[in-house]
């Protein structure tokens, strides 16, 4: 295990039938950069306004990023509803959380990060998810002061110099995993809500103005040695699957 994660996640070949039962969640991990034909196929299955988003990138990594995580995103749920991945077709909150139109309960939630990107998915409950890339030039005491709650810093300081940039992240990545399962984003203040962070402490949400902590489940997630993640499920998880998705 890690220095950055708490809890590990084994990441296996998906089953052939996927289906979600009450208190499951499912988490995806795909590589961004992908073969020039897994890139063709994810180009035809999105919608003009995901091709106009895409060819706005300056740099072409950029660009293909971003067509694997669209692609990706539709070739997985498509797998859950046994449709096309060209026909789904989504709406925004007012925050710019992505859902799927129509009466599905699917819910996810998506994060990328430098070379990877995750997709967390649940039946009828909201789930928010996070991947960061580990920057030890970004783990600063200034950061934390200036995003984190009194007491996380409070916490944050008093650690070794050696543990802060592993709790640094352990930090970052809970709290965005939160915001995105509320549907926040970032017009929610990360300062507002407490959450664990110090090394061998479980995840959890400590306190929110806006949210009763115990409706929430916090789980770390293993993405490898240079990144941290987080998830976030409304209510209990019965079991966590990490499925390694491949094209």
């Amino acid at each position: 295990m890690n220095a950055f994660m708490s809890e590990s996640a084994k990441w296996s070949a998906p089953p052939q039938s996927l289906s979600l039962e009450s208190g499951e969640v499912h988490v995806w991990r795909v590589d961004l950069e992908r073969p020039e034909a897994v890139l063709e196929k994810f180009w035809s299955t999105l919608e003009p306004y995901e091709i106009e988003r895409a060819n706005r990138f300056h740099f072409e990594k950029h660009r293909r990023g971003f067509v694997v995580g669209r692609g990706f995103l539709r070739e997985v749920v498509s797998r859950y509803l046994k449709s096309e991945a060209a026909s789904l077709r989504f709406s925004y909150g007012a925050f710019g959380k992505p859902a799927l139109d129509g009466d599905s309960r699917l819910q996810f939630n998506m994060s990328h990060s430098h070379e990877v990107a995750l997709l967390a998915i649940t039946e009828g409950r909201e789930v928010g998810v996070d991947v960061e890339h580990v920057r030890t030039d970004f783990a600063s005491d200034e950061i934390a002061r200036r995003f984190f709650s009194v007491c996380e810093v409070d916490v944050f300081n008093a650690l070794a110099t050696e543990d802060q940039v592993a709790a640094f992240f352990r930090c970052w990545t809970r709290k965005e995993a939160y915001i995105k399962a509320i549907g926040r984003g970032l017009s929610q203040a990360l300062d507002a809500f407490d959450v664990t962070l110090a090394p061998g402490e479980p995840p959890a949400l400590l306190r929110a103005s806006e949210s009763d902590p115990a409706r929430w489940t916090m789980r770390d997630l293993e993405v490898g040695e240079e990144y941290a993640a987080a998830l976030m499920v409304e209510g209990e998880i019965s079991t966590l699957d990490c499925w390694h998705f491949s094209a």
